[in-house]
């Protein structure tokens, strides 16, 4: 089997080298050795509402009272929340809450704890 990138348009596993470039036979598609690598290897910067860059396994305190769509229920101010997790999105927090359970949030309502 080849060591060479499956395809990131169709996930083809046909594709080949030509120069600098990856090939894919099925859609046509190209893009450059190098752009997998990178695109890999960056995470983006999450912020909490300080300005701290958060990482996987912080701890964060909530700093609003945020209601939970479509229940009665809120996160209150202060809440605290242990091992979260980074994800790409709008809620880029994944996380579970103490009495409420898993849920996503967005950075700006938290801080570095």
């Amino acid at each position: 089997m080849s060591d060479l990138p499956r395809c990131p348009k169709c996930s083809s596993e046909y594709t080949y080298e030509d120069g600098n470039l990856y090939v894919c036979p099925e859609c046509a598609h190209e893009w450059v050795k190098d752009a997998i690598r990178e695109s890999t290897d960056r995470k983006p910067v999450v912020r909490d509402a300080h300005g701290n860059e958060l990482a996987d396994g912080d701890s964060v305190t909530v700093i609003k009272n945020l209601k939970i769509k479509g229940s009665s229920s809120v996160v209150k101010v202060g809440t605290k929340v242990k091992g979260i997790r980074l994800v790409e999105g709008d809620h880029d927090i994944d996380c579970k809450i103490p009495g409420i359970g898993a849920m996503q949030l967005k950075s700006e309502f938290v801080k570095k704890a």
